[in-house]
Order: C-alpha cells, then sequence, then structure tokens
C-alpha cells in the first residue's frame, strides 16, 4: 500500500543520530507522521533510523567522514546528483535556511527535472538578504507569523507563503524530587534556583543578557545558570571564551556552568526553574526553537526577547516576553524566580498550548495539505 502513494522527496542534512538540530527533528518528526504520502529520506549509510513508512536513502557519508553540522563537499556533490539524476518522486520538499548558493541550485534543478516543490524556511535569512532571490520553490513554508509579515513585506505573494508551525513530541513533565536527583545527575546545586539558557552563542546577545541579569539577581536568591549552547563554529567558540571571562569579570562564575552541548538536554530542561531566551535576534536558530516548545511541554516556565518570532509564544499565553535590554531582562528574571506560583502556573499553560497546536500528527497533515494542491 506504501508503494501506491505519491511519494515526497525530503531534502535536508541527513536525517540520522544525534536529534541535536531542529531542522533535522523537524523532518524527522514529519515522515513519522505522514499518512497519505510516503516520504523519501536522506540519511547517512550506516544510520539507524525509526522511520517505518519513509524509503530511506543513504545520500551522505558516515560521520567520521562528514563531522561538524555543515554537510561536506562530497556529500553536497552527493545530493546535488540526487536531484539532478536520481529517481523522480511527486513533489521536492527542501528544509534549509536560505543562501544565494543552495537556493540558486535547487531553483536549476528543480527546472530541469520539471519538479514541483515546496521550500520550508527552517531559519529565516538575515535582514540584509534580499528576501526573493533566495526563495525558489512554488510554495514557500515559514514557521512563524513574523517571518511570513516580513516575506510579504518583500513582495513575495500571499497566495506562495504558507504558515506551518513546527512540532514536537510532548515530553513527559517530572516530580520535583525527580528534578532535584536530576540535578544531583548533572553536578547541580539542588538548593538553588535554576536558570537554564540554551540559546545563540553568536548571535542576538541572549547569553550576554543572561550573564547580565544573573549578575543583577539579589543575593538572597543565590540562583545558578547554565548554560547550554553548540558550539557550531570556531566564532562560537571564541564567544564562549568571551562569556567565560565576562562571568568573572562580574564576579559570578563561581554560579555559572557552561555547559556546552549535553546528550541530557531534556534532563536539564526538566529540572529547571526558568529557561530564559531574551536574544534580541533568532537568526541562524529556528523562529520557534524547538528547545523552547520542549521545555514548555516540561511545564517549565519560558522568557523570550521581544521583537523575535518567539515572541508569538507570548501572545499565546505559554511564555513571558521581555524587551531586551540589560534592566527588563533582570527585572523579569528576578521577579518569575522570587515567584514560584507564577511559574506553575505558565508552566501548565505552556504545556497544554504546545500539546494543543503544535502536535506533529496537526504539522504532518497540514503539509499533506500542501502536498494536495501542488500535485493535484
Amino acid at each position: 500500500m506504501r508503494d501506491a502513494m505519491p511519494d515526497v522527496l525530503l531534502v535536508s542534512k541527513p536525517i540520522a543520530p544525534p536529534w541535536h538540530d531542529s531542522s533535522k527533528n523537524l523532518v524527522r518528526d514529519l515522515a513519522r507522521h505522514m499518512r497519505r504520502y510516503t516520504p523519501v529520506v536522506m540519511s547517512r549509510s550506516n544510520a539507524i533510523v525509526d522511520l517505518p513508512r519513509a524509503r530511506v536513502e543513504p545520500i551522505y557519508a558516515d560521520p567520521a567522514a562528514s563531522p561538524g553540522f555543515a554537510p561536506a563537499l562530497l556529500d553536497n556533490i552527493k545530493v546535488l546528483r540526487r536531484l539532478a539524476l536520481g529517481r523522480k518522486t511527486a513533489l521536492w520538499h527542501f528544509f534549509f535556511a536560505p543562501n544565494p548558493r543552495t537556493s540558486s541550485v535547487a531553483r536549476w534543478t528543480g527546472r530541469l527535472r520539471a519538479a514541483r516543490s515546496v521550500q520550508t524556511v527552517c531559519s529565516a535569512p538575515a535582514a540584509h538578504v534580499d528576501v526573493a532571490s533566495v526563495l525558489f520553490a512554488e510554495r514557500v513554508v515559514v514557521l512563524s507569523e513574523h517571518t511570513r509579515r516580513r516575506f510579504l513585506q518583500a513582495g513575495v505573494s500571499a497566495e506562495r507563503v504558507v504558515l506551518i508551525r513546527p512540532a514536537i513530541t510532548p515530553l513527559t513533565p517530572v516530580a520535583p524530587e525527580r528534578a532535584k536527583a536530576l540535578r544531583t545527575e548533572l553536578g547541580l546545586h539542588t538548593d538553588r534556583p535554576l536558570v537554564v539558557y540554551a540559546g545563540d552563542l553568536e548571535f542576538g546577545r541572549g547569553a550576554d543578557l543572561a550573564l547580565e541579569a544573573h549578575h543583577d539577581l539579589p543575593s538572597s536568591l543565590d540562583a545558578e545558570l547554565v548554560l547550554a549552547c553548540r558550539e557550531k563554529t570556531a566564532r562560537a567558540q571564541a564567544r564562549a571564551r568571551e562569556l567565560r571571562e565576562r562571568a568573572a569579570q562580574l564576579g559570578i562564575a563561581e554560579r555559572v556552568r557552561f555547559m556546552g552541548e549535553t546528550p541530557r538536554i531534556h534532563d536539564l530542561l526538566a529540572s529547571a526553574d526558568l529557561v530564559t531566551m531574551p536574544t534580541e535576534t533568532l537568526y541562524a536558530k529556528m523562529d520557534l526553537p524547538l528547545v523552547l516548545l520542549e521545555a514548555m511541554t516540561l511545564e517549565r516556565c519560558v522568557l523570550v526577547g521581544a521583537g523575535t518570532p518567539a515572541e508569538e509564544l507570548a501572545a499565546e499565553g505559554g511564555a513571558i516576553k521581555v524587551a531586551t535590554q540589560r534592566e527588563a531582562v533582570s527585572e523579569v528574571t528576578r521577579r518569575l524566580l522570587e515567584d514560584s506560583a507564577q511559574r506553575a502556573q505558565l508552566g501548565a499553560r505552556a504545556r497544554q498550548l504546545v500539546v494543543r497546536n503544535y502536535a506533529p500528527e496537526q504539522m504532518a497533515a497540514s503539509y499533506e495539505t500542501l502536498y494536495d494542491q501542488l500535485c493535484a
């Protein structure tokens, strides 16, 4: 029966463990929940993936030959060859942050193969980028109203832009006793309020504001701040060193933990009192970062920067937005840490919101409706 269904080629980074990349997770969850189309997934030759309905193609090399977050040149060539010469599918669906070179290649190969196409903008282009130049597909899917408005203002037709929000599989909240045990396992203090920053190091000053707000907290709170951030580039590594130096200058190094990338991010989120991302921009991240949605399903209190796509979570009642200025971030952080009842109330609303509006079944159904329109 699966073979009788139209198939859709999902063009993305390798869909394979580890699951530490939002765009990969988005494709994985879409492939798991498609019901009327057969997903064709690009993976690694030696990967084990739990995608029973998908046709998995080993396009990418194994991790040892292709380390890091950006696919190696050889991998890019393999993807191009797959598009230009591989088995035809009913539709091509691309998932990446738009850039001129990749968009040109996708546009050219699509014309060569007369392929119907969808482009999901996993991360919005930088502010200076000419939006029209990096959008190539017949339909462009955005993940937030914020980016939809930006594209319309740039002259992209409303018929071409479709809003489909991202999704996660809800996580299970933990009891206070379990949260305390998790902190012990992670080497964290069990008797201090815990703030977690899991945002970007390079863009938006979110990490800087989290550090400054931590310094400004009253000493009576004696809170602990954990920065759990992937150092994806050499610049990110330099920024991490700068932030460590900044923590020392502020005199808070003893109360700040630089955890880096951790395979136990869900345990860290589950044990936090506050998950903060007061960034000025979400450039290079997903419009609605999946780590925030995960924290929300764990009934954690979430703080987001005003003016970013993530403030839509606050508009829906699932988070608190804050002006991205030191005084504002410090004040809201203090207020939330001092009010456990407000945090609990916000966390409960946050979970309800994500379970209701960000379910993978809903996301997949919306994409398949879009496929219907293009394949009719």
